[in-house]
């Protein structure tokens, strides 16, 4: 790598630290809460899941502890979800910043990858927490978190970039994300394995890039979830959907700054 090359890239992480530091900064510099805001939310959506299918209807998916079983998908939703929906404003939030400075314009999707990715690293301690309450046994597949992150940040920062362009020529994808987001979560396994599914829908389950980036969150804490044929395609799919983010990225990045 040529030392200017050294240079500029040393400059991006700069500025994306500094952006993100920025958001995390605003984002609880009013809160007393703080950082607990990050996890309330999840933890609120796994309580009311919990109680309904372990005390008000006969459960039939999932293993136990449940609440684990829910949080170990739940968590890593909340960043992929918060994520998106931030991406749909990235660049009308910030259309002055974004015009007036020479940074590539990618870093204003990856600090939000960034931003939301720390808030869900700051919750793990949370789910090790029930975990250990509730009898869960952590198992050496805990190795592939690391992987599972990997391959989430890559799945995140392609569908962002995909995202965050369109909306700045077509307003109404915004609502069509947030529906898209709806739908998503519960064509997900969050509340449900994908091995609860029947045969025939496992096949299709296997092309949403979550399921195989969820079984290996929850393979640290039930082994059996953990299917590598759904974590290549998962992994597959991600990085072609992070190419493809660029590509669309790349073409639409003038008509982007002219647009806003």
């Amino acid at each position: 790598m040529r030392p200017e090359q050294r240079t500029s890239s040393a400059r991006y992480r700069h500025s994306l630290w500094l952006l993100t530091q920025r958001d995390l900064r605003v984002r609880y510099s009013t809160s007393l809460l703080g950082y607990f805001w990050s996890i309330l939310d999840p933890l609120v959506m796994a309580g009311i899941y919990w109680f309904v299918f372990t005390q008000v209807f006969q459960r039939g998916v999932g293993n136990e502890p449940y609440i684990v079983f829910l949080l170990a998908a739940l968590l890593p939703w909340m960043w992929f979800n918060g994520t998106v929906s931030d991406c749909t404003r990235a660049f009308l939030r910030e259309a002055k910043l974004i015009r007036s400075t020479r940074i590539p314009r990618t870093i204003w999707v990856n600090r939000l990858v960034l931003s939301k990715g720390i808030e869900f690293l700051a919750s793990i301690p949370v789910l090790v927490l029930f975990a250990v309450f509730s009898g869960a046994q952590i198992n050496l597949d805990a190795v592939f978190f690391p992987l599972a992150i990997l391959i989430q940040a890559v799945l995140t920062v392609g569908v962002g970039l995909i995202v965050a362009p369109l909306v700045v020529f077509f307003r109404d994808l915004e609502r069509a994300v947030k529906l898209v987001l709806r739908f998503l979560f519960y064509a997900s396994p969050i509340i449900y394995g994908t091995t609860d599914l029947p045969e025939q829908l496992q096949f299709w389950a296997a092309f949403n890039p979550l399921s195989g980036i969820f079984s290996l969150y929850r393979a640290a804490f039930f082994p059996g979830q953990l299917n590598w044929a759904v974590v290549g395609v998962s992994a597959a799919m991600s990085l072609a959907l992070l190419l493809g983010g660029l590509v669309v990225f790349t073409r639409t990045e003038r008509a982007v700054l002219k647009e806003i």
